[in-house]
């Protein structure tokens, strides 16, 4: 009974990596939407990319960890 609720909730945990897909993909395609619209302002832009990225990362790492702690914690 303990190991399938590891597993469930494990799998519920990593739910969040599919959220942080679709966090990528808007970020980038607002880049390449805004740079299309702008060129000029491709430098600040890119770098306001990159921190939402790093940031979307950052939670689908967590959501991971999360999993991987309920699935092998004590």
């Amino acid at each position: 009974m303990l190991a399938a609720a590891k597993i469930i909730g494990a799998g519920l945990a990593t739910i969040g990596l599919a959220g942080a897909g679709v966090g990528v993909g808007i970020v980038f395609a607002s880049l390449v939407i805004s740079t299309a619209r702008n060129p000029s302002l491709r430098p600040q832009l890119f770098s306001y990319a990159i921190l939402g990225f790093a940031l979307t990362e950052a939670l689908a790492l967590f959501a991971l960890m999360m999993a991987f702690l309920l699935l092998y914690g004590t």
